[in-house]
């Protein structure tokens, strides 16, 4: 007897969980405020090597003008190039800047999705002990005596979220300390 789900069933429910995945996240992006969006942008453009490459041009330009290298163009910013070192400080902290909104704003997200990871992985538990209990029945009801077996006794208990959650706690408390 074939007990998997049609491949259609599986297609539907795939592109249902991509869906809604998906969802999450554009939720997510329509209620960024404009700095967040700015930040996402930047962020984008400027982690690219098209920026890296500008920026080493830029660099070298600004050196080699500076160093006397190129005829008929007076240094502006000698060594030891205090005006570059400004520039490329000031930079720095922008882009710094800019990286830090868009991954606060992304860990928002995860942390919504791990979230909802978690409730349904609760939900699953749940369901899980109540298929684990229904079959307990059934095979009693065949005749076959599950009563010695730990293990499954075990399983059919609700797992104690607050004794996880306690024992998880105690563990991080005792790391930090």
């Amino acid at each position: 007897m074939n007990t998997s789900l049609p491949t259609d069933t599986q297609k539907s429910l795939y592109h249902t969980s991509r869906r809604i995945i998906k969802s999450l996240k554009a939720k997510a992006d329509a209620k960024r405020t404009r700095a967040e969006v700015i930040a996402d942008w930047m962020t984008g453009a400027l982690g690219s090597i098209r920026f890296l490459v500008l920026n080493v041009i830029w660099f070298f330009s600004w050196i080699i003008i500076n160093t006397g290298l190129v005829p008929g163009i007076p240094p502006f910013d000698p060594y030891p190039f205090g005006l570059l070192t400004t520039t490329v400080s000031l930079e720095a902290i922008i882009l710094a800047i800019f990286v830090l909104m868009s991954q606060n704003r992304a860990e928002r997200v995860d942390d919504l999705r791990e979230e909802i990871d978690l409730q349904v992985d609760i939900i699953t538990e749940r369901e899980l002990t109540k298929l684990i209990k229904m079959t307990e029945i059934l095979m009693e009801k065949n005749g076959i005596d599950v009563s010695r077996d730990a293990e499954l006794q075990d399983m059919i208990k609700p797992t104690n979220l607050e004794n996880i959650e306690r024992s998880l706690e105690k563990q991080v408390m005792e790391k930090i300390s």
